[in-house]
């Protein structure tokens, strides 16, 4: 055991550790208890810890903590997520370094740099996670692409291909052109940025006259394949099949008529840009048009860029308009705010291309995951409810899912081709599967493996961890397994409103697909976590604090106490490093209470004071009143009510009036019946805050009595609540004003504590008497008198009840009293002079308002009766 006297967070949190892990408590099989299951959100494998993991896994780890302690068969499985866009971003860059190019790889070798990487870099966060009392069960750590999962992934693509769910489809998609890949439309960030609105004249064939057009993208005037006017606009209806020229390239495009184009947008006239635009590619569609793609996968421009090939979009948006401006072709150019697309995770800006794409339908898949929220029996809470109504917008505006993305660090598309034929392909979960498809298809026998292309595209991070609370059990696979059975559906999900929809709404969507039941009960989504300015944390502003540095300073018990303290249900978290002072703070207070509690001799040979019984049967009122609240609380998972509900309890309590109260006289022993039911009371306030605190309750758990393995506080049986004495808690509270008022005088008039004094009290609230014992022995009371008429002497009242203590000069310090007097007096006269000063002054009487006079004349009647007290008082001294 450590030594009493001083705690030493980083040896305590080590030792502790590595003592669950060794006893193999975090670690779950399943029995005949009831489950209580948590799924990590898999941070990306290239991850480190952030506050957002620390609040997050905070929140899990209290949760799963209490479901052990109540008995309950508790399992929280972590993993990391491939994460494709930002993993093969990172691989790519660090081949970069090297003098490697990803383009001369072949996928295989790519993938094994990748794996390299992975196993050098990733999972570094979940180590970090340890540091902060994470009891996650580790002999369970999954990655999305183990290969186990990567099956799962694989066997519902093909499942959903089979069920006419998922197609091929050359469709506008949104290009990440630094990633070079596609993304999701849920994978689009729309910023307010200002732009310019550049107007532009296109020569009108055969004719001296000009059409005049607005765009926002001059460069993308080289994809123009037509002009659009509204049939119903009568200043065009002269051009009604006429041609334009498009300025720079010179190709001649029809002007083509369609009720789409908004006569009070711009000037009334449209570029068609079929490539470029999605509402133009849908004309483009409709009138029959050429489609020319101008750019590079990169945004680049390439050979219908003329002479601009090889230039970034923006950088040619740039010297396209001065050649367009040099040429007479630019009228004039407006300032303009619109959206601007931009990638979730590399911050590029998007560019609407038309490509090739597979797709998930999922107008149909989406009932049940709506009923689930929303239907009779809310199967699926979301807490705060709030966020129903982001949930119910994203889900009725749901769109097909484009699940393919141009990269290789993922799950590749398992679609093989035979022939050149965009039909001419088959899906099955293996190469051999794939082959005896195509054979059947094609009829031809003669058909090889190594004829079959495999789809290069690997599919979207969120198609494999839509499955994550099955595929961790293996319930894709083998879908009647015995821990599939048993752990799903988990119950609480902890995650961040920003994956709302990328995530959680798909998880509830394939688990109705795939189990026919809910992945998970309940979902709390926790907020932002953001500087004292409201802020966003984050490492450009360089106002995140490094997590490790923050447990080493405050240990890891200030920190998770003091990110909870900060974190009310579902608002973004305004971190403060002082709450983090203050949780350590909580730590320091109830090991001096421990020490204290060694401190004392215990003696079975004297009575239990009358004093030590009153205030642990108030306490124990308290505590059983407290649990009551904090179970509520929790039910709502508003948890940082539990935390404050918690340390009110134990700090004020606790430590300032239960201990004080039975504390021995100096040198004298403790009644062993209070002290056993001391160290009972302890142990449950150890209990209840184990989950928030798990390092130093388990260090005083231990460090209370010898204990077996079987008897470690992580595992110990949970406080059941009790009945609760609602007057005795009243009076309780009463008695502490009493001895509050008396401390003040004592601290007032510097009558040291050694100094016996008599309290008289005029009872006009009939207050209880029984509390008398222990207000006599907290504020060193000879007697309480109970008397009709006031009595001379300091006096302070609570509620109707006045409280007189005779003042003698034998009991007061005269010294320290003249000269804390003379202070007082010298600021009350100065603060009357400045009064007085703007009270002669005419213009400020002329001049304000009458209210602020009539303040201003009550200030200095008050402090002239101030004045005189004071006087009256040093004179009783001199």
């Amino acid at each position: 055991m450590s030594n009493p006297s001083q705690y030493d967070a980083s040896t305590v949190e080590s030792k502790w550790y590595d003592y669950w892990m060794k006893n193999n408590y975090f670690h779950s099989i399943p029995d005949e208890r009831e489950p209580y299951t948590i799924v990590i959100p898999p941070p990306n494998v290239t991850g480190v810890l952030h506050m957002g993991h620390m609040l997050n896994n905070t929140i899990q780890d209290v949760l799963i903590r209490r479901a052990r302690l109540q008995g309950k068969n508790a399992c929280w499985i972590p993993g990391t997520d491939h994460a494709s866009i930002a993993t093969e971003a990172k691989v790519v860059a660090k081949l970069k370094e090297q003098g490697i190019k990803k383009s001369d790889l072949t996928r295989e070798e790519f993938l094994k740099h990748a794996f390299d990487w992975k196993d050098q870099y990733g999972g570094i966060i979940l180590e970090q996670l340890k540091k902060l009392g994470a009891s996650c069960d580790w002999e369970r750590t999954k990655f999305t692409m183990d290969d186990d999962m990567s099956e799962a992934v694989i066997k519902v693509f093909v499942d959903l291909y089979n069920k006419g769910m998922i197609y091929r489809g050359y469709r506008m998609v949104n290009w990440d052109p630094e990633a070079k890949t596609t993304l999701s439309d849920e994978e689009v960030i729309y910023e307010e940025r200002q732009g310019n609105l550049y107007y532009l004249q296109y020569d009108i064939v055969d004719s001296d006259e000009k059409v005049t057009i607005a765009t926002t993208r001059p460069e993308t005037i080289l994809g123009d394949t037509a002009v659009c006017i509204n049939p119903n606009d009568e200043r065009y209806s002269h051009l009604k099949g006429k041609r334009v020229i498009v300025p720079l390239c010179n190709r001649e495009i029809p002007i083509i008529e369609d009720e789409y184009v908004d006569v009070e947008f711009g000037t009334g006239c449209l570029k068609v840009t079929p490539a470029h635009d999605e509402n133009d590619k849908v004309l483009g569609d409709k009138h029959k048009l050429e489609v020319i793609d101008i750019f590079n996968e990169d945004a680049t421009l390439n050979s219908f860029g003329l002479h601009y090939e090889g230039k970034d979009r923006f950088v040619a948006r740039k010297e396209i308009s001065k050649e367009l401006e040099d040429k007479g072709y630019l009228v004039k150019v407006e300032q303009h705010t619109n959206k601007v697309g931009t990638s979730e995770r590399t911050k590029a800006v998007i560019e609407p291309r038309l490509s090739d794409q597979w797709f998930l339908k999922m107008e149909v898949l989406v009932k049940p995951a709506m009923e689930a929220v929303f239907g009779e029996d809310r199967d699926v809470k979301l807490f705060p409810r709030k966020f129903e109504n982001t949930y119910r917008h994203w889900m009725s505006n749901i769109r097909d899912w484009n699940i393919s993305r141009q990269l290789w660090w993922g799950q590749q598309i398992p679609a093989y081709y035979y022939g050149e034929g965009k039909e001419d392909f088959v899906v099955a979960e293996t190469r051999e599967a794939a082959l005896q498809l195509a054979q059947e298809k094609t009829q031809n026998t003669d058909l090889k493996a190594e004829d079959l292309r495999q789809d290069p595209d690997a599919l979207d991070t969120w198609f494999s961890s839509w499955l994550w609370p099955m595929s961790v059990f293996d319930g894709i696979r083998n879908p009647e397994n015995e821990e599939i059975k048993y752990y799903y559906p988990t119950n609480d999900l902890v995650t961040g409103p920003d994956i709302l929809f990328f995530w959680v709404a798909r998880m509830i969507i394939a688990g109705y697909e795939y189990k026919d039941q809910r992945p998970f009960e309940n979902v709390y989504l926790t907020g932002l976590v953001r500087d004292k300015q409201r802020r966003k944390m984050s490492k450009s502003l360089g106002n995140s604090p490094d997590a490790l540095k923050l447990i080493e300073d405050y240990s890891a018990d200030g920190v998770r106490v003091g990110l909870l303290l900060s974190s009310a249900a579902g608002n973004d978290l305004l971190f403060d490093e002082a709450l983090c002072q203050q949780g350590k703070g909580l730590g320091n207070k109830i090991w001096s209470a421990f020490n204290l509690t060694q401190l004392w001799t215990v003696s079975e040979a004297i009575e239990q004071p009358v004093s030590s019984k009153i205030a642990i049967d108030w306490y124990k009122s308290k505590f059983n009143k407290v649990l009551t609240e904090i179970e509520d609380h929790y039910s709502k998972y508003r948890l940082s009510d539990v935390i404050m509900s918690m340390y009110k309890l134990i700090y004020d309590d606790f430590c300032g009036w239960l201990l004080e109260i039975v504390k021995p006289g100096y040198q004298q022993p403790i009644d062993a019946k209070t002290f056993n039911e001391v160290i009972s009371i302890f142990e449950d306030n150890l209990k209840i805050l184990h989950p928030f605190m798990p390092f130093i309750t388990e260090e005083i758990w231990q460090s209370l009595g010898e204990r077996t393995k079987e008897e470690a506080l992580i595992i110990s049986k949970y406080p059941e609540i009790g009945t609760s004495d609602e007057k005795l808690i009243n009076d309780f509270e009463f008695a502490t004003k009493i001895v509050s008022g008396v401390r003040t005088i004592r601290k007032e008039k510097n009558i040291a504590f050694k100094e016996g004094i008599e309290l008289f009290v005029m009872n006009n609230e009939s207050y209880t008497k029984d509390f008398d014992v222990v207000i006599k022995k907290l504020v060193n009371a000879t007697e309480i008198n109970y008397v009709e008429e006031k009595v001379d002497g300091a006096s302070f009242r609570v509620k109707s009840n006045e409280y007189f203590v005779p003042i003698s000069l034998d009991s007061i310090n005269v010294e320290e009293e003249i000269e804390k007097l003379t202070k007082e007096l010298k600021r009350a006269e100065g603060f009357l002079t400045g009064i007085q000063k703007k009270l002669s002054n005419e213009r400020f009487v002329n001049n304000a308002p009458e209210q602020v006079i009539t303040l201003e004349r009550k200030k200095e009647s008050d402090t002239v009766a101030k004045i005189e007290t004071i006087k009256a008082s040093l004179a009783t001294l001199q």
